[in-house]
């Protein structure tokens, strides 16, 4: 099972939308928020996602398909 940290930035017509929880439900994702700050026009999220390589990566493509910003994140993953 792999992990990864990533950035999601939202725009203002993401921000309503559960976008993090459609992740886990559409891919085999577990998620794990660690810090967010949304207002009403935007939002980022820093993300610890894991699970096997290619569904992270279709996660990946899901997200950047909604309009979804996502950036790789730096720092440790928590053990």
């Amino acid at each position: 099972m792999a992990r990864r940290r990533l950035k999601l930035i939202f725009g203002p017509s993401l921000v309503k939308e559960p976008v993090i929880y459609q992740l886990g439900r559409k891919f085999e994702i577990v998620t794990n928020l660690r810090r967010a700050d949304v207002t009403r026009d935007q939002g980022w999220v820093l993300l610890e996602v894991s699970g096997e390589p290619e569904e992270l990566d279709k996660g990946v493509e899901y997200l950047e398909s909604r309009g979804v910003k996502v950036q790789p994140a730096e720092g440790d993953l928590v053990e």
